[in-house]
């Protein structure tokens, strides 16, 4: 784990991606990068592509549709990526997936319906 300052220390950020996957890490033993906070998607998307292999995000999801989804794509029109996210939708996993570095991305949206109630239509 790379750690360049404490998620959202000093600020009036959302607590809850952090508290999201802090039990997730934990139960797969691995310690998440919480070098980006809210602010920094631009800079984040740019190292994420650069990556391969899978990458969890957990992020604030006003910025995930608005900002860091576009920034990922990087101007490929991708069928099925959210414009908006709706508000009372805490149950999906956006994936991209690409068969090499600098391929382009397939993007599906996954619905494990964990809890009672959680969906299974995609997001608009």
């Amino acid at each position: 784990m790379r750690r360049t300052r404490k998620p959202f220390e000093g600020s009036e950020a959302s607590q809850r991606p952090f508290e999201t996957i802090i039990p997730l890490a934990a139960r797969v033993n691995l310690q998440p990068f919480i070098t980006y906070a809210e602010g920094d998607e631009v800079p984040l998307a740019k190292e994420i592509v650069g990556l391969s292999g899978v990458v969890l995000i957990s992020w604030e999801h006003k910025a995930i549709a608005k900002v860091l989804l576009p920034a990922i794509a990087m101007g490929q029109n991708l069928p099925g990526i959210p414009r908006k996210w709706d508000g009372n939708r805490y149950d999906v996993v956006l994936r991209f997936d690409r068969a090499a570095p600098g391929a382009p991305w397939s993007f599906r949206q996954l619905f494990p319906r964990l809890l009672s109630g959680d969906s299974n239509l995609p997001m608009k």
